[in-house]
């Protein structure tokens, strides 16, 4: 599936925020691309432009396309309660993004390969679909075979990060996927309330 490889701290100034990790050529210019940069007149923003700001940078973040993306808001839209949280809450519950929270990959594009390559267990079997979605109890792990493998070591003594709905046991290099975690828990700077207003137009 297409998905977008084109520069990262050029989408990272372009929301005026490291939406990628630690970027050292966003710390450098932390002002919008193009030929003018920071000194570019820009008269205030629409409704519709701030709101579409917000959904391509929640896209970006996760690394999901358009399509995929709206099927995730139809998805929360039909079930009960906050829809904008919902969302997110869909967005995080996503396979390669918990191996990103899990620390196995610094980022979510590397957590998506190591998902397509066949690295990744749920529950014990391959699965090497980026977009499958988990259930509070999923028992996330590194397959056997690719436990030694470098990137995935280096990865996790490098991982600091704890997330409340995450356990990890380093010595198995599985973790579980305790439950969908609240919107307070995820720590995204998403104001998913305009991703909401957008699709209801």
């Amino acid at each position: 599936m297409a998905r977008y490889t084109g520069p990262k701290s050029k989408i990272a100034r372009k929301f005026g925020e490291a939406i990628f990790g630690d970027d050292k050529s966003f710390e450098k210019k932390n002002y919008p691309p193009g030929q003018h940069g920071s000194n570019r007149r820009r008269g205030k923003q629409s409704e519709y432009s701030v709101q579409l700001m917000e959904k391509q940078k929640a896209k970006y973040t996760y690394g999901i396309l358009e399509k995929q993306f709206r099927n995730l808001f139809a998805t929360a839209k039909r079930k009960e309660g906050v829809t904008g949280e919902i969302l997110l809450q869909l967005c995080e519950s996503r396979l390669d993004n918990v191996v990103f929270r899990m620390g196995i990959s610094p980022s979510r594009s590397g957590a998506r390969q190591l998902v397509s390559h066949r690295h990744i267990t749920v529950n014990g079997d391959i699965v090497n679909i980026p977009s499958y979605t988990l259930k509070a109890g999923d028992v996330v792990g590194v397959r056997e075979k690719s436990k030694s493998l470098q990137s995935i070591q280096d990865s996790l003594s490098a991982n600091s990060s704890v997330y409340e709905w995450i356990t990890w046991n380093s010595e198995k290099k599985e973790g579980t996927f305790v439950s969908v975690p609240e919107r307070l828990q995820i720590p995204e700077n998403i104001k998913e309330q305009l991703i909401v207003e957008l699709y209801s137009k």
